[in-house]
């Protein structure tokens, strides 16, 4: 007997630009999850080693019904073609949700992803909610971010933008974020502050208002739509995504990638790699970057790391299949790989 057919699944996306608080917003929202509800989170990733997956799958305490999977390897709108289809088809095939998040990277462009969402295959199969832009209303005094085309492009397809880390906010940045969403961003688009990503699960519900499906006159070449557009180089490779190879012998594989005016370098280890817990974590909190997540097997235990802009933060993890690092930056430091086999206490295998 054949299962029955996938329709109106309530699907959000969730954006951001790097570093805003989206994986912790995800989190806030799956300990709201009612229990006979199956959620499924698709995950995109600037860089191409994969961390997010271990880091839901480490804090998620073997909560059932949560179905994962992930897309590295550059914004969605390069992994919203072919790779992106094939992981939510599977996504859908196998968890059957009851609800679906997508989470581009932080550097991905939600237009795109929303196109793939409302192609006329998925319109009987998804139901578009609204779409949740987290933004720290402290950036809106750096042209770094007011003037990049990404982050303005994730407020303007908001239905709710959620001033994120508001306690670290000072006096006039919510009259500052309030006043930008009234400039860039539709009537409708509303405005919430909130901290340490704790976003309710009535923010998720309704119809999704302010993006536009695409015309078919619309549609046009992709790769020179990526060109000349936002300037993110790949090239076309048979070659699989450094999250998919097999670890060489010496039990590390490194990656890069580069666009949007950032680049990535990422590390996998060998499972069998141990970290001196001190020593990293030190290292760690001294590099200088946009952004830097991993998750790391050490002599004290598992831990997961986030640095932004506010620091270091570290979680303690159930379980991690091997130790991955992934940084993006303008200017990659040098000395890191180096830095990161120092602090490796038990020989690679």
């Amino acid at each position: 007997m054949s299962k029955a057919k996938i329709l109106a699944v309530p699907t959000n996306i969730i954006t951001g630009f790097l570093g805003v608080g989206k994986t912790s917003a995800i989190l806030h929202l799956l300990a709201q999850k009612p229990a006979d509800e199956r959620w499924a989170i698709l995950v995109n990733e600037f860089g191409e080693i994969g961390i997010d997956k271990s880091l839901f799958d480490g804090q998620l305490n073997n909560q059932s019904n949560v179905f994962i999977r992930e897309v590295p390897g550059g914004c969605m709108c390069c992994a919203a073609s072919l790779p992106m289809q094939i992981a939510l088809n599977q996504l859908l095939a196998e968890s059957r949700p009851h609800r679906l998040i997508i989470e581009p990277t932080g550097l991905g462009h939600p237009k795109e992803v929303m196109q793939v969402l409302t192609a006329e295959h998925y319109q009987p199969v998804l139901s578009i909610h609204k779409t949740i832009t987290l933004v720290d209303a402290r950036k809106l005094s750096d042209l770094k971010y007011t003037s990049h085309d990404t982050f303005n492009q994730q407020l303007a397809i908001a239905d709710v933008v959620i001033g994120n880390k508001q306690d670290l906010y000072g006096t006039d940045d919510a009259d500052r974020l309030a006043k930008y969403v009234s400039e860039h961003c539709r009537a409708a688009t509303a405005v919430m502050l909130t901290e340490h990503g704790q976003v309710s699960l009535a923010s998720l519900d309704g119809a999704a208002v302010n993006y536009q499906q695409p015309h078919h006159h619309e549609k046009h070449d992709h790769q020179e739509h990526h060109h000349h557009e936002h300037g993110h180089h790949h090239t076309v490779s048979d070659k699989p995504l450094a999250a998919e190879q097999e670890l060489p012998i010496g039990g590390m594989l490194s990656a890069e990638n580069s666009g949007e005016g950032f680049n990535s370098l990422g590390w996998r280890f060998a499972p069998d790699c141990v970290f001196d817990y001190h020593q990293l974590r030190l290292l760690l909190a001294s590099v200088e970057a946009e952004r830097l997540k991993g998750v790391f097997i050490t002599d004290a235990g598992i831990f997961g790391y986030n640095l932004t802009a506010d620091g270091l933060t570290e979680i303690a993890l159930d379980e991690c299949a091997e130790s991955r690092v992934e940084i993006i930056a303008t200017e990659l430091p040098s000395d890191l790989q180096a830095n990161l086999q120092a602090c490796v206490s038990s020989e690679m295998s």
